[in-house]
């Protein structure tokens, strides 16, 4: 197994770590860079953090451990999670590529575990023996990075509601933002992980105990709301066009009943991204803080340096220019004389975004868009774009991010020989709905 691991890793860079020596159990997984594994290099992506090895599982871990499951590795990823495309790895890392096309970025920016779980997905479909081991990735999501990475390789990918599942033992990104959740080969597979990661913890105090029940039965009567603005500028046609073809189809059965109906989210997509990052990049600006070459991350020789020099010189040298970016925007955002300007009134913009979202589950049970507006782009491609524009291809995952709303990518079809993900966005703790809801989407896509 490690061997085939290994291989596919020398092609493709979806790795970090690989462990040695694994032991046998009853299914292995991945986990992403940023979450804690026990005596196992966990970076962040980043080398500033490149000599960190944890002495303790995070929850997510230990609960997957515990299930009979064994971790496989460390997935790579854009360093501390800032990116859509997983090319914004840390100084010295790969950049994973896409399992359809090694042209192409897998996403970010949990681009090594979709990649993976792709792969690894068609290597037992190929087995035709009854050894097939199954493979969950953990990923994390602050702005949409399990649903972009699992949209781009053709995987399913499940962000749970904030709060679902405990965050204890993750590197974080935005405290405010930021979800454990897992990515597979199909629906099932999700809600069997998230059935087994999810539950009070109380090493965190923002996970709750809430009802378990992700049972997969047929979804009788639902009412569902496309959402007009994901379908318009900015998204490519095709995808847009394919997306529509499939809600056709879901409507088309009558023994389900479903009620399709457009609906519209004016102040989200006008004012989501950049709410989202200035929240983001706030948070994270404060999080990173503590990387200064003293107490943690990489450390120089301080003597006969002030402080802010010192300072200076392990993160000028240990940071990719991504990190510096946002740290520098965050910073500024939330400085005295500017955070009444941006942080304070962003996060006023979020909780009218939240009621928004509120409005119209009080009528539907699952909003319906495209995961990302286009098919993964080329590495020449995004060598193109400027950081604004990176930035906009949060446009259709910052929403239900900034609202803590559960969500799932379901892979829905091909335009050019690539797969594209249908977004199913639940209200709060209706991960069943959206997970049976996918179920649906899922056999379709493959009949």
């Amino acid at each position: 197994m490690i061997d085939k691991i290994k291989k596919i890793n020398g092609k493709y860079h979806y790795f970090n770590h690989i462990s040695e020596k694994p032991q046998k159990g009853k299914f292995i997984f991945s986990v992403k860079d940023s979450i804690c594994v026990k005596d196992m290099p966990t970076t962040a992506g980043s080398k500033i953090l490149d000599n960190y090895f944890p002495r303790f599982d995070a929850t997510v871990v230990k609960r997957l451990k515990e299930a009979g499951g064994v971790v496989i590795g460390k997935t790579s990823m854009d360093a501390f999670g800032f990116g859509s495309f997983s090319v914004n790895v840390g100084l010295g890392k790969k950049v994973p590529r896409n399992p359809f096309d090694s042209e192409r970025a897998c996403g970010g920016s949990s681009g090594g575990a979709a990649g993976f779980t792709k792969l690894w997905a068609d290597i037992n479909t190929k087995n035709n023996s009854n050894n097939k081991l199954k493979h969950i990735a953990l990923g994390q999501s602050t702005g949409g990075s399990i649903a972009c990475p699992a949209a781009f390789c053709g995987v399913t990918g499940l962000t749970p509601t904030y709060g679902r599942v405990s965050r204890y033992g993750l590197i974080s990104y935005g405290n405010s933002l930021d979800k454990i959740g897992p990515m597979a080969s199909s629906v099932k597979e999700c809600a069997e992980a998230l059935e087994i990661i999810s539950g009070a913890d109380g090493k965190d105090s923002t996970c709750l105990d809430k009802k378990k029940d992700f049972s997969l039965t047929s979804p009788k009567k639902f009412r569902i709301g496309v959402i007009k603005e994901s379908f318009g500028k900015g998204v490519d046609k095709k995808v847009a066009a394919q997306v529509k073809s499939v809600v056709k189809e879901l409507t088309k059965d009558k023994k389900l009943g479903l009620s399709v109906k457009e609906v519209s989210l004016p102040l989200t997509m006008k004012y989501g991204i950049p709410v989202y990052y200035l929240l983001a990049m706030t948070e994270a600006s404060t999080n990173l803080a503590k990387y200064c070459g003293l107490r943690y991350g990489q450390e120089g020789t301080p003597r006969g340096k002030s402080f802010n020099n010192y300072f200076a010189q392990i993160r000028s040298e240990y940071f990719n220019n991504e990190t510096k970016r946002r740290i520098l925007l965050g910073t500024f955002a939330r400085m005295a004389g500017f955070r009444d300007a941006y942080y304070i009134k962003a996060a006023k913009i979020r909780t009218l975004i939240i009621k928004e979202y509120q409005d119209l589950f009080k009528q539907f049970d699952v909003l319906i868009s495209p995961s990302m507006p286009i098919i993964a782009p080329t590495f020449d491609e995004i060598e193109k774009l400027t950081p604004l524009q990176n930035y906009m291809m949060d446009i259709l995952t910052v929403g239900p991010n900034l609202a803590g709303l559960p969500h799932l990518s379901v892979p829905c079809g091909f335009v050019n020989k690539m797969p594209i993900g249908m977004l199913l966005i639940g209200d709060q703790w209706q991960e069943k709905k959206i997970l049976q809801l996918g179920n649906v989407v899922e056999k379709m896509a493959t009949n």
